[in-house]
């Protein structure tokens, strides 16, 4: 009598991590990937969120905001966001990559290391982009940090599709484990691809370097946009012979909404850690400074700080209010499609840039002449930080069957609220930004005031929303009621004859 086999473990419904299965005392040297894969996130976040600090410690010109600062702040910025996407990118291949392999061991674990180290490495390359844009060194040495990236990641392939006990259970029983394989190392070293000819340009001609690099975020993208209009053109394309519709391997296609909380809740923290490192860094007054010109004060040496601290209040209720925001929309949020997920990379980009708007909050008292381009770069980034969060909400509204609970569908009073919460910060922004065209003079209070104004706009919102609704229902309850459009208007009714 045959003895039965036991039902193979299913995947969820993200695909992240098997289920169902029972082996993890570690008996067999190997262990579940879910704590290495949480550290990675972790360590991925920050390195994400310092490539600001190059940018952030920009020397701007003390005398005026002329034009040449602002076209190097942005450049800044422009290379700090693809960098910023180049390791969102790197972060979803790692994260697909793990759902392949299930278990790691020793060797698993130490190569992931080597990949992690790497990764380090990337600020320090950025910090040389940042400093020198035109210099072959700094584009060299990041492409290189992404094809070292690639390689690793190409070696933990090789190396799972070795020991088939530490894949993913369906891909390693399966009889098509060599072609799983050649796909996935073949979409792992595209980006990597892409750095190398960026890398042999940056030595020849280097704007070619920086279009190379785009094209590594852009890419995929494209590649997707291709095949659909290729389709609709021609339509689909044959099934192959071999059988292997029940596991895919896409870098774009949407990750669970429980890895893009993780990782969005690990940059908003350490934008807000960002924050007071440079209140400890620049606003802890000398001890030789307070004795001779503060007479041993210490509340008169810190006095000479207010307004930085002023701005770091503000700029930590910003960062606390955007993450607040996002937490409520991902409560909302049942699954997490493509296009949210773009935006909302796109979203803690700018985030990652908040630090750059406390630099220059808290530079207004020590360069009053820079103030208003200073609070316009400010409004900037808050606004882009904010419409893109609005932007997320409204992509999900348009599949709200797939993506939202049915508390939060259109028309209904969560709905209201989640507009209205998502809507505050891009419409506090953009008319602080539009009020300092008309009154220039007063543009550091208009920012304040915004600073001060959106949080207790905050506490008050739902109980607004609540009026607004209620007025709604009042103004509609005391319209007549239409008519039917198949009746014509009444006659007058006349009196019965005796």
């Amino acid at each position: 009598m045959s003895r039965p086999q036991a039902p193979e473990p299913a995947l969820d419904v993200q695909g992240d991590s098997p289920v169902g299965t029972g082996d993890e005392d570690g008996t067999d040297g190997t262990q579940h990937s879910h704590r290495m894969l949480s550290f990675s996130d972790a360590l991925l976040s920050i390195i994400a969120t310092v490539m600001i600090l190059p940018v952030t410690h920009t020397e701007l010109s003390p005398q005026q905001f002329d034009k040449s600062v602002q076209k190097l702040l942005a450049t800044r910025i422009a290379v700090y966001l693809m960098t910023f996407l180049i390791v969102t990118v790197a972060w979803a291949a790692h994260t697909r990559l793990f759902q392949v392999v299930g278990k790691i061991d020793d060797t698993l674990a130490l190569l992931n290391l080597a990949c992690m180290m790497t990764i380090t490495f990337l600020p320090f390359t950025f910090s040389l982009m940042v400093a020198f844009p035109a210099a072959p060194l700094g584009i060299f040495l990041f492409c290189t940090c992404v094809i070292a990236i690639g390689v690793v990641q190409a070696l933990i392939v090789v190396y799972a599709f070795r020991f088939p006990h530490l894949l993913n259970p369906q891909i390693g029983r399966s009889a098509h484990r060599r072609l799983h394989r050649q796909r996935i190392l073949q979409i792992v070293l595209r980006g990597p691809a892409l750095c190398f000819l960026a890398a042999i340009f940056s030595l020849l001609f280097y704007p070619v370097s920086y279009l190379l690099l785009v094209m590594v975020i852009v890419l995929p993208y494209v590649s997707k946009a291709t095949t659909w209009c290729r389709d609709k053109l021609m339509g689909p394309p044959d099934p192959p012979a071999h059988s292997m519709e029940f596991f895919t391997f896409d870098l774009q296609e949407p990750l669970s909404k429980e890895r893009v909380e993780a990782f969005s809740d690990g940059v908003y923290a350490i934008v807000a850690t960002l924050l007071i490192l440079d209140i400890c860094s620049d606003n802890v007054p000398d001890a030789k400074d307070v004795a001779e010109r503060f007479h041993g004060s210490l509340v008169a040496a810190l006095s000479e700080f207010g307004p930085q601290f002023l701005a770091y209040f503000g700029s930590f209720a910003t960062v606390g209010l955007l993450w607040f925001a996002h937490h409520s929309l991902f409560l909302h949020v049942r699954k997490a499609t493509q296009s949210m997920g773009l935006l909302n990379t796109l979203s803690l980009a700018f985030v990652g840039g908040l630090p750059l708007a406390y630099q220059q909050t808290s530079a207004f008292a020590r360069q009053p002449h820079d103030e208003l381009e200073r609070v316009r770069v400010s409004c900037a980034i808050v606004f882009f930080a904010s419409i893109f969060q609005f932007a997320m909400w409204t992509t999900a509204l348009l599949h709200e069957a797939e993506t939202l609970q049915p508390s939060a569908r259109f028309g209904g009073r969560e709905h209201a609220f989640m507009f209205a919460k998502l809507a505050l910060y891009p419409c506090a922004s953009l008319l602080a930004f539009a009020s300092t065209c008309f009154l220039s003079r007063f543009s550091t209070a208009i920012f304040h005031l915004m600073q001060i104004a959106v949080p207790f706009a905050f506490l008050l919102l739902r109980l607004l929303v609540r009026l607004g609704l209620a007025l709604l229902k009042a103004l509609r309850g005391l319209a007549p009621p239409a008519q039917p459009a198949d009746e014509g208007p009444q006659a007058p009714l006349l009196p019965a004859p005796c």
